[in-house]
Formats: C-alpha cells, sequence, structure tokens
C-alpha cells in the first residue's frame, strides 16, 4: 500500500529563541511515514453486527486475512482524508458510504509491519461508518462477517461467555504473576487489577465499551495471534496457544475494537441505532438490534417502557405479522427528538427477560 505521493517525511532540527545561544540537539535518523486510511463499516443482518472485510493478503501460514477496507492517504490525489477514505472503500467494495466519523489515529510501531520489512511506517487513521445491509446489497467485492467472529468474548448475548472463564482468566492471571518489568511501574493498576476490572473477573462488572482494553491486555499478554506476528521475541513464551478470535492484518483488529467500543457507547446518548434499522421496524426488532450492538440480553419490558418514554419512536399505525404469532406494531424513528434534546439515545441496562 506505499505510495510515493503519500508519504510524509519528517525530520528534527536544531530550534533557536532570541537572546539565547542555539540549543544543541543531537542527530535523530527519521524513516518515511504513510499515512494510512481504515473503515470499520458496521451493519446490521438477522440479528447480528457485522463488519465488511476484504481479503487481499496472505498470512504466515499461507491463509488469505481478513481486513478492513484501506488505503493510503495521498494529499495529490485526495482533497481531505474523508475523502480519501471513501475513494478507496468505493475502488475496493464499490460501496458509496454515508455516515462516517473518525475514531483515532494509531501509530505504534511494529503494529503494521512485517518481519524484516523496510516499508515506510503506516500511522493509520480508522474510521467507523454505519449503513444498512439493503443498501449495501451490491457491494463489487469483500465479505460481511459479525464482529463476534472476531471478539468471541463480547457476545453476551447468551450469558457469560464460557470462553471468559475456561480460557481467557486463567491464561491472563497465569501471566499476571510473570515478572512485569519496570514499565509497569508506570502505570496506576497492576495487571491483576486490569484483568479483573477489564473482563470482569471476580465478581467485577463487565463494561460492555471496554472492548479495546480488553483486546490490547490480550495483546500486551501475547495471547492474540497479531501479538506473536508483530513481536515473536516477547509473546512467544506460552509455547501452545488458544485460538481467541480471527486475526485480522495489521491492526486492523484493533481498529476494528475501537469501531465496536465508540458505537457501543454512542448508542447510549445518539440515536445512531437507527442508522443501522429499517425506515419501519417493531420495537422486538429495535431490541434485538440493541441487544445485538452491546451484547448482553435487554429486559423486554423494561427496554419498551423507556423506548417509549424517551420519545424515540413513534407509530406508524400499520401492523406486521409475523409468523407463529400476532400482528405487531411498527413503529420509526421520531427526528424531532433531535430538537427536543441534546442525548437522545438508547440508555439501556442488562437485564433478564
Amino acid at each position: 500500500m506505499t505510495s510515493e505521493a503519500s508519504l510524509q517525511n519528517f525530520h528534527s532540527s536544531p530550534t533557536t529563541t532570541k537572546h539565547k545561544k542555539p540549543t544543541t540537539m543531537s542527530r535523530v535518523d527519521t524513516a518515511p511515514v504513510e499515512i494510512g486510511l481504515n473503515a470499520a463499516i458496521v451493519a446490521l443482518t438477522r440479528d447480528e453486527p457485522v463488519v465488511l472485510t476484504v481479503r487481499d493478503n496472505e498470512t504466515s501460514d499461507g491463509e488469505m486475512a481478513d481486513g478492513l477496507p484501506y488505503g493510503p492517504f495521498a494529499p495529490l490525489e485526495h482533497r481531505t482524508l474523508d475523502i480519501g477514505l471513501r475513494t478507496w472503500v468505493a475502488e475496493q467494495t464499490g460501496l458509496d458510504l454515508g455516515y462516517v466519523e473518525q475514531l483515532y489515529t494509531f501509530g505504534d510501531r511494529g503494529r503494521h509491519a512485517q518481519p524484516r520489512d523496510s516499508d515506510p511506517h503506516v500511522v493509520s487513521i480508522g474510521y467507523l461508518a454505519l449503513t444498512r445491509i439493503d443498501a449495501a446489497a451490491e457491494i463489487q467485492s469483500g465479505s460481511w462477517r459479525s464482529w463476534y467472529h472476531f471478539f468471541p468474548w463480547e457476545d453476551w448475548r447468551k450469558g457469560r461467555p464460557e470462553i471468559l472463564d475456561a480460557t481467557i482468566g486463567p491464561r491472563l492471571k497465569e501471566w499476571a504473576t510473570k515478572d512485569q518489568g519496570p514499565s509497569s511501574q508506570a502505570r496506576p493498576l497492576d495487571r491483576q487489577q486490569r484483568i479483573r476490572m477489564c473482563f470482569g473477573l471476580d465478581g467485577a462488572q463487565w463494561d460492555e465499551e471496554k472492548v479495546l482494553e480488553r483486546f490490547e491486555l490480550l495483546y500486551e499478554a501475547g495471547l492474540v495471534e497479531e501479538a506473536h506476528r508483530d513481536r515473536p521475541e516477547t509473546a512467544g513464551g506460552w509455547g501452545e496457544t488458544p485460538k481467541l478470535g480471527a486475526a485480522m492484518r495489521y491492526d486492523h483488529r484493533r481498529v476494528l475494537a475501537t469501531a465496536i467500543s465508540r458505537v457501543r457507547a454512542k448508542i447510549k446518548y445518539r440515536p445512531v441505532v437507527f442508522e443501522l434499522m429499517p425506515d419501519d421496524f417493531t420495537l422486538y426488532e429495535l431490541q434485538k438490534t440493541v441487544e445485538a450492538i452491546l451484547g448482553p440480553h435487554l429486559h423486554k419490558q423494561n427496554f419498551r417502557r423507556l423506548v417509549e418514554s424517551a420519545g424515540l419512536v413513534e407509530p406508524t399505525g400499520e401492523m406486521k405479522t409475523r409468523t407463529g404469532g400476532r400482528p405487531a406494531k411498527l413503529f420509526r424513528f421520531r427526528r424531532d427528538v433531535l430538537l427536543e434534546r441534546p442525548a437522545p439515545g438508547v440508555r439501556v441496562k442488562p437485564g433478564r427477560s
């Protein structure tokens, strides 16, 4: 993905101020930097949150790796970063993006490079895009994959995932007892505290928004495939490790984790869930969508009372006949709520049905 037009070279130089002697600075060797644009394009199908992936590169074992649509920012061709992102997505998938927002900038060394790679260092800018499957049905290439395919421990719709207590918890606790080195002293929490807080272990509460923090802990502990690929000298102490979700190329699973965290947080104070819904829907369909995004199962009656009392939806006057069940009222998003409240989101809490 290297492009001469997208390379940004940075060089340090001595600086001076008036009435002061020039400050002597040692020369720092620099390397070219490439700005990469990554898109986590999220949709919903059959009550499953999915992300659009592309495959155009082999992993170290010869298999094709899932990745997000991406490409370099070429300032001579793209007037803005946003235009560059939309251009690459259209070229790779044929999809014309609608709602897009910037997520985060990822600049860690080693998380994009391959072994013995001498290519420019890549600074990745991640984006979140929301779309509807019906609007994206004509994609030219790519595949829709459940985001739980990459993060199976995040799916709580059928209760606490077994992988947490059977595999992740024991491995992380073992890692917490190992020599942590001097770098750990700079952290406000030690490994055991971070593990307990992020993964809801030993009675701690699960926070569905800490998707990125959980993945970073697994990466730091050397328990995900990307760590073995990027840092074999530090992540190879486990011997055989369990497969914790499907790996992605470069740092794309990290970008996707950030996107999931953003959607889960934003759904509570902005009506972004309706970007994924059809124009008309039942309250049952809306609940299933919210559950799919957040992970935990929600209390049915509490959810309905909350949505209706918050003024997020309004009845259409139509009914939808469900197979084997009674007709259900159809609703639509009530757009006037955007003028009435600054934060019209779905503030739900997990509960039993």
